[in-house]
């Protein structure tokens, strides 16, 4: 059973890796990629994600300052490079984004029962 785990995370690792370097080439938008996250409970999937939520959320300061813009192009080009060879990501990454962020966003579900759940945890209970 773990070493299926295992070879579940090294594809979804490679299958991430691959999307980000389609942002990076502009082949594919950060939503549209975020939306083709797998649903893991891989530590290094979800800074992944995370990573493209903050480069999403940098677009006006990337537009502004060169050597930022190129710094987190390089940032996430390792983060790409890592995932889509199906390693691990390093720790001090991993942990950058660790402390903030809970898992990956998902669509919610419609009804009451995906209307009570965001309600919940807009409240943060």
């Amino acid at each position: 059973m773990k070493e299926n785990q295992q070879k579940e995370n090294i594809n979804n690792r490679k299958f991430v890796g691959r999307l980000v370097y389609s942002v990076l080439t502009e082949r594919r938008c950060v939503r549209e990629a975020l939306k083709l996250f797998p649903d893991s409970q891989d530590k290094n999937i979800e800074c992944a994600y995370h990573a493209l939520v903050h480069f999403e959320a940098d677009e006006d300061l990337r537009y502004k300052d060169y050597e930022y813009r190129e710094a987190q192009n390089e940032y996430l080009e390792f983060i790409a490079e890592t995932l889509s060879s199906g390693k691990e990501l390093p720790r001090n990454i991993v942990a950058e984004y660790e402390d903030y962020y809970k898992g990956i966003a998902r669509p919610w579900t419609s009804g009451f029962k995906g209307f009570f759940k965001e309600f919940l945890r807009f409240i943060n209970v």
